[in-house]
């Protein structure tokens, strides 16, 4: 059962979901946005991340920007029971930014769907070929990225709450 958020963690997620200000000392600056000392803001941090409620801290990169062009959703086709053993695999390698189970449909039996990066779509083609091998899927679709139309990171608190 999920635990009740408290009025501490909705300030730190409020400042955090923002992202870094860009000054010398960021999380000072988060603590002061949240209304608390440097301490404290670090202590729910830490607390977040022995919980599990965080693995990581960590910056969202352009990719186009920084020339990798390359990216596509593959959506694969597993047997059921292969579900835990093949999403693992596939979501081991370091080209696969996410990995997830869905609903397959009448007319659509893809169930694991990764997202696979790349300098370009070639690459890309070259990864899911290895992945392909690795599980032993071979029936699968690429669907390559044609243009970005948003990326950016999930607001979960709004200031007016």
């Amino acid at each position: 059962m999920a635990s009740q958020i408290s009025d501490i963690e909705i300030k730190v997620l409020t400042v955090l979901q923002e992202g870094f200000a860009g000054g010398r000392y960021p999380y000072k600056d988060m603590a002061e946005r949240a209304g608390m000392d440097t301490e404290k803001f670090l202590a729910v941090l830490q607390d977040w991340k022995e919980q599990g409620k965080i693995r990581r801290i960590g910056a969202i990169v352009n990719h186009i920007k920084l020339g990798l062009l390359g990216g596509a959703i593959v959506a694969w086709q597993v047997e059921p029971e292969r579900i835990e053993e093949v999403g693992n695999i596939l979501a081991g390698f370091k080209e696969v930014s996410h990995a997830y189970e869905r609903q397959t449909a009448e007319n659509w039996p893809y169930n694991i769907y990764t997202m696979v990066h790349g300098a370009d779509n070639r690459e890309v083609e070259h990864t899911v070929e290895k992945m392909s091998r690795a599980c032993g899927i071979s029936t699968y679709k690429i669907l390559v990225t044609e243009k970005e139309l948003k990326k950016a990171p999930p607001t979960y608190i709004t200031r007016n709450r």
